[in-house]
């Protein structure tokens, strides 16, 4: 006799959004509970160290493999102009939207700086001092190059890395029949660490949780009413640059916005959760490909926008400025504004691997306008909390951005998205299994 029976499966989406609630639910109840706190915090590390382990082993197989399969150097300048044309112009956009929404609701005035609880920022301070030493132009420039590549990679600076591939890929692209050998062994430890991957990520929801926990648990939901309208805005900024600047720019190119956005809605919720953009990054380059985005750009694209098209810090960048002049009493003219666009856009290029770079690019750049360097220390108690909403907008800008390039060159293939999106939109969150008994 046969009897049907139900085996309940929810999906990765609806499982890192129930670890989500219950995070927040475990940090009201353990608020201020040092021992749960330094578990939650401990579980949660381990899960980001985990996401980091597999990182950079994708990033240098799928990226070396790329350029080796690209293989035209003339080709690869083009696309390499693409992207950072591209980049450049989306940030800049980004940062003067987010000095225009400043200015018109003048969030800073509805709050008094001196009722504020403020936070420790001595870890950015150094990282700022360092990076003001070495920063600049020729200093960004001078990095790009690595001295010694475990170095790099050991410290996990993705510019240097990515530049070793570019021109690793190359030489073995020159190799021809020999360089074969290279590329299909690359290829076989992407696949793996893409098995990986999937493991991984089973935990997420676990992770998730235990991040979220230990944020709540530390801080309260009371501490965030004295900055909610500055959260808020930073909040509506974020929408109104995804469905307004970046939807416009899909349009622009024949990509279909919404699709893209249904077919990474797991990424943008782990991206949120977590507040990592790296969590993300192998899903995210595996995802693009199946999409329909050429390899070769996945692979080039989504790596060098984690450090030249951070969009969402760019808004949070410029509205924060703003936010703690007015707060301040600090009027800043126009010509201050602009000069204020021209140091975040070159500032915030120089920060890939560097520890709370968005504090970093502030420390560095509000001397430039006359603003108290002490005022983010205000700021940064809340500094998780919109990091995760700037975390999902970088992660779908770069998403976007490997889309356009790969259209801009014709190799991006519709039909395989099509076919793609179609794929996942039809996994049910609860799905029915009948079996014989």
């Amino acid at each position: 006799m046969q009897k049907s029976k139900s085996r309940f499966r929810i999906s990765q989406s609806w499982q890192i959004m129930i670890g989500l609630a219950l995070g927040l639910i475990l940090g009201v109840i353990f608020y201020q509970n040092t021992t749960a706190i330094t578990a939650m915090q401990n579980i949660g590390t381990m899960f980001i160290d985990l996401i980091q382990m597999i990182v950079l082993p994708i990033v240098v197989s799928c990226l070396t493999v790329g350029i080796a399969g690209m293989g035209d150097v003339r080709k690869l300048g083009r696309v390499g102009v693409k992207t950072l044309v591209y980049f450049e112009i989306i940030t800049t956009i980004a940062i003067v939207l987010g000095l225009i929404l400043a200015n018109v609701f003048h969030v800073g005035d509805l709050v008094n700086i001196h009722s504020l609880k403020a936070t420790s920022i001595s870890q950015y301070v150094s990282s700022a001092k360092s990076y003001s030493k070495d920063g600049g132009f020729w200093g960004l420039l001078m990095d790009i190059i690595p001295t010694n590549i475990f170095s790099s990679l050991s410290e996990g600076n993705m510019m240097p890395i990515i530049f070793f591939c570019v021109m690793f890929g190359l030489g073995v692209a020159s190799l021809g029949e020999k360089g074969q050998v290279i590329i299909d062994l690359l290829n076989a430890v992407s696949q793996a660490m893409f098995k990986v991957t999937n493991w991984v990520m089973k935990i997420a929801p676990i992770g998730v949780c235990a991040l979220i926990g230990a944020t709540i648990a530390q801080m309260g939901l009371s501490a965030l009413a004295p900055l909610g309208y500055f959260i808020v805005l930073c909040y509506a900024a974020f929408f109104l640059f995804v469905f307004g600047v970046l939807g416009l720019t899909a349009r622009l190119f024949g990509v279909h916005f919404f699709q893209l956005m249904r077919v990474l809605k797991e990424e943008i919720v782990l991206a949120f959760s977590t507040s990592s953009s790296e969590t993300v990054l192998p899903k995210l380059m595996d995802k693009m490909e199946h999409y329909g985005v050429n390899r070769s750009f996945v692979s080039f694209v989504i790596p060098t926008g984690y450090s030249f098209n951070l969009d969402g810090a760019a808004i949070y960048e410029s509205i924060a400025a703003l936010f703690l002049a007015q707060a301040y009493n600090i009027h800043l003219s126009l010509a201050q504004q602009l000069s204020l666009v021209i140091v975040l856009m070159l500032t915030s290029k120089g920060t890939a691997g560097v520890t709370g770079a968005c504090f970093v690019v502030l420390l560095a750049t509000m001397s430039t306008i006359g603003v108290p360097t002490s005022g983010l220390a205000f700021i940064a108690g809340i500094d998780r909390v919109v990091d995760m909403g700037r975390t999902c907008v970088n992660v779908f800008g770069n998403s976007l951005a490997s889309v356009v390039v790969s259209k801009s060159e014709g190799a991006f293939d519709q039909a395989q998205a099509d076919r793609y999106a179609d794929s996942l939109s039809g996994h049910r969150n609860v799905k029915t299994v009948t079996a014989a008994e």
